[in-house]
C-alpha cells in the first residue's frame, strides 16, 4: 500500500474563516455532482483553472490550492505572481514556491472566480510518480468551506448541496452527526485511541489527504508512547522533505460509536513533524483509510461531519509487507499482438509463393508505464531477498509489469500473509530474478 500522502503546509497568509470567497455552486444549480478517481485511499478530481484542465488530490488537511507538477500545462496562465516560502511536514527547511491571485477554478458548475494559490517550484516535489496517474496539485479549505460536501467512497462521486431544510432533513434521518472544530482553515475532531489497554481522548486532524488510518504523534504526551511490536517506515513526503516514523497496530480506535479494533497506525517521529504549526492540543490524523468505510458529508459552516457506514467498513486493516515502494519510472513503447475479430479474406496477405498468410492478427504499439523500486524497507522481505532501489519491474508472478497499475501492484504487496512472489527485474542492463514471501510482522 503507498504509505501516506503528507501534503500538510503552513504559510504566513490566514484566509478570514467562513467568508464568501471560496467556492460557489452556479446560481442555477441545487447541487453538483463530480466523479472521482480513488487511488490508495486517495480522492482525484478534474478542476479546470484558467481554461485548462488539471487533475487534483482532494485534502481536508491543506489550507490553500497547491500546484505541483505543470510540465504538460505550459499554456497555463497564472495572475498576479509572488514569490514565497512553503514550510510543511518532513525534516528539512522551507522551499521556494510563487503565490498567485485572482484565479478562476471549476468542476461541473462549483466555481471560485478569484482564487489564489500557490506554486512548488522544485520538480522533485512530484507524486504523480507513486499515485501512477498525473497529479497537478493538492485543493483544500476553498472547496468546503461554504456549501455541504458529501463524499461516497462506494459510488466513488462527490455531491455538493446548495443548504436548505430538505437536505438536512435528509442527511439527519441517514446520518450520524458528529462535532468538528474549525482550526486555521481545517476541520479536526475528538476521537478516543486505545493504547497499553487505555481508552485515551484523542483531538485528530480530518485528513482525507493522507492513505493511512490514523496517526499518532510519537511521545506527544505520555499516553502516546510507540508499542513494543512496531517497525520503521517510510510515511510520505512533505514540503519540507520524507516523513519517517513507526508503524504498529492498537488495541482499538473510536470515533463516536463507530469502532474499529486492531486497526494500524503509523506514528511519525518528532524530527519531520517539527514545520507544523500545530493547533492545540491536537495529536495526530484520521485519514483515508478510515474514511473510505463511510460516506461523509463535511458541513464547515455548522461544525459538523456526518458518517454512515459504507459496503467497507469491515474490511481488514492491512499494509505493504513487501518492503518495497514502487514509482512509475516514465513510459515505454511496446509491442503488442492483437486478435482480430473478424478476416477479410479479400485483404488477405498472400507469401511469394502465393500462398496465403494467416491475418487473423496485427500488432500495435502502445505507451506503457515502466516501474522501478523507489524505497525499500531495511530488513523488510524484499531487501533480504536482494531486490534495490533502482530495480526496474520486468515483471510480478510471471505478469509483465506494464499490464499492472500501480494501484493494482500496490494491493498485491499488501495481500494476505504468507504470499509467495516472484519478481523478475533488470539492474545494470542484467535480467535478475528474486522470490520472497510476504509476512506481517504486526
Amino acid at each position: 500500500m503507498r504509505k501516506a500522502i503528507v501534503l500538510c503546509f503552513m504559510l504566513v497568509y490566514i484566509l478570514p474563516t467562513f467568508s464568501q470567497e471560496g467556492f460557489q455552486l452556479d446560481a442555477n444549480k441545487k447541487k453538483v455532482i463530480i466523479p472521482f478517481k480513488l487511488i490508495n485511499n486517495l480522492i482525484f478530481i478534474p478542476i479546470n483553472i484558467n481554461g485548462i484542465d488539471l487533475n487534483f488530490l482532494l485534502d481536508t488537511g491543506v489550507e490553500e490550492t497547491i500546484l505541483l507538477s505543470l510540465e504538460d500545462k505550459n499554456e497555463l496562465n497564472l495572475n498576479n505572481v509572488e514569490k514565497v516560502n512553503l514550510k510543511g511536514l518532513g525534516k528539512e527547511e522551507s522551499i521556494e514556491g510563487l503565490k498567485s491571485k485572482n484565479n478562476t477554478l471549476s468542476v461541473n458548475g462549483y466555481s471560485d472566480t478569484s482564487h489564489s494559490l500557490y506554486i512548488v517550484l522544485d520538480q522533485s516535489f512530484n507524486f504523480s510518480t507513486h499515485i501512477g496517474i498525473p497529479v497537478n496539485g493538492i485543493i483544500g479549505y476553498s472547496f468546503f468551506k461554504n456549501n455541504l460536501v458529501k463524499l461516497d467512497y462506494d459510488k466513488r462521486k462527490i455531491t455538493i448541496y446548495r443548504d436548505s431544510k430538505t437536505i438536512r432533513k435528509k442527511i439527519d434521518k441517514r446520518f450520524t452527526s458528529i462535532p468538528i472544530s474549525i482550526e486555521r482553515s481545517k476541520p479536526y475532531v475528538q476521537a478516543h485511541v486505545t493504547m497499553a489497554k487505555e481508552e485515551i481522548p484523542a483531538k485528530l486532524l480530518l485528513d482525507i489527504g493522507n492513505s493511512d488510518a490514523v496517526w499518532i504523534f510519537q511521545d506527544i504526551n505520555k499516553y502516546f508512547q510507540v508499542p513494543a511490536i512496531n517497525f520503521e517506515d517510510f510515511l510520505g513526503k512533505g514540503f519540507s522533505g520524507d516523513v519517517l516514523g513507526k508503524r504498529t497496530r492498537i488495541a482499538k480506535f473510536r470515533l463516536d460509536k463507530f469502532e474499529f479494533s486492531n486497526p494500524i497506525i503509523a506514528m511519525p517521529d518528532s524530527s519531520s513533524i517539527k514545520n507544523v504549526m500545530m493547533v492545540e492540543d491536537r495529536v495526530g490524523s484520521i485519514g483515508g483509510d478510515i474514511f473510505k468505510r463511510f460516506t461523509v458529508v463535511f458541513d464547515y459552516k455548522n461544525y459538523k461531519m456526518y458518517l454512515s457506514k459504507n459496503s467497507h467498513f469491515e474490511a481488514p486493516f492491512q499494509y505493504n509487507m513487501s518492503g518495497i515502494e514502487l514509482q512509475n519510472e516514465g513510459m515505454q513503447w511496446v509491442q503488442e499482438t492483437v486478435q482480430l475479430q473478424t478476416v477479410n479474406i479479400n485483404a488477405a496477405e498472400f507469401d511469394k509463393n502465393g500462398e496465403r498468410v494467416n491475418s487473423n492478427f496485427k500488432y500495435k504499439f502502445s505507451l506503457k508505464p515502466i516501474y522501478s523500486i523507489a524505497t525499500i524497507r531495511k530488513n523488510s522481505p524484499a531487501e533480504l531477498c536482494g531486490l534495490k532501489k533502482g530495480d526496474i519491474i520486468i515483471s510480478i508472478n510471471g505478469v509483465l509489469g506494464y499490464k499492472y497499475s500501480l494501484q493494482e501492484i500496490n494491493e498485491i504487496l499488501k495481500s494476505e500473509d504468507g504470499k509467495w512472489l516472484n519478481f523478475e527485474i533488470e539492474r545494470d542492463s542484467k535480467i535478475l530474478k528474486f522470490k520472497f514471501q510476504l509476512k506481517s510482522i504486526l
